[in-house]
């Protein structure tokens, strides 16, 4: 939670905006809460389905911007949409499938975003193994595509984000939102 509290807060003092997954209990509502209560832009894209387990109605008033949509794959449709960069926090299976999809993307060409793993306490080490493994097997056939960051101090992610955007240019439009999945 601590984590997601200095990251939300570390968006916001660059003058960055946070696109999520509009929950506001767990990590995901530290993120959004450590923008917030540093004066940052928060959207939140959430399935209607999801609302009342992921979220409470009060505080998903909190946000700068509210979006709900029909079905999980909208959400991760408009995330991506938005998004310039993704940063995956510990997490469960959805965190997982998520971050997966936005590599699978990568290695088919339709970004060229950064992700990131934040590796809080080697958290994704067991995931980062298994992509090496994969890649050695010869089963990630454009491995170039896909080198998530791996960054284990929090204060290090928006920064080391920000040195890849000036290293290719930007992205499209304004580099101002980073999507926590």
């Amino acid at each position: 939670m601590a984590a997601g509290r200095a990251l939300g807060q570390s968006i916001a003092a660059h003058g960055l905006a946070l696109v999520y997954g509009g929950g506001t209990k767990g990590i995901m509502g530290a993120v959004a809460k450590g923008v917030l209560d540093s004066g940052g832009h928060v959207t939140g894209i959430i399935p209607e389905f999801l609302m009342d387990m992921e979220a409470t109605h009060d505080s998903l008033g909190d946000l700068s911007e509210l979006i709900i949509t029909e079905d999980m794959h909208q959400r991760k449709h408009k995330m991506f949409e938005r998004a310039d960069a993704f940063v995956t926090l510990p997490g469960g299976i959805g965190t997982l499938e998520e971050i997966v999809e936005i590599m699978t993307w990568g290695q088919l060409g339709r970004h060229e975003k950064p992700m990131v793993f934040a590796n809080i306490n080697d958290f994704w080490k067991p995931m980062l193994d298994l992509l090496g493994h994969m890649t050695d097997e010869g089963f990630v056939h454009t491995a170039h595509r896909v080198q998530p960051m791996v960054i284990d101090d929090i204060e290090h992610i928006i920064p080391m984000i920000m040195d890849r955007w000036a290293e290719t240019d930007a992205p499209e439009g304004d580099a101002s939102v980073v999507s926590k999945m």
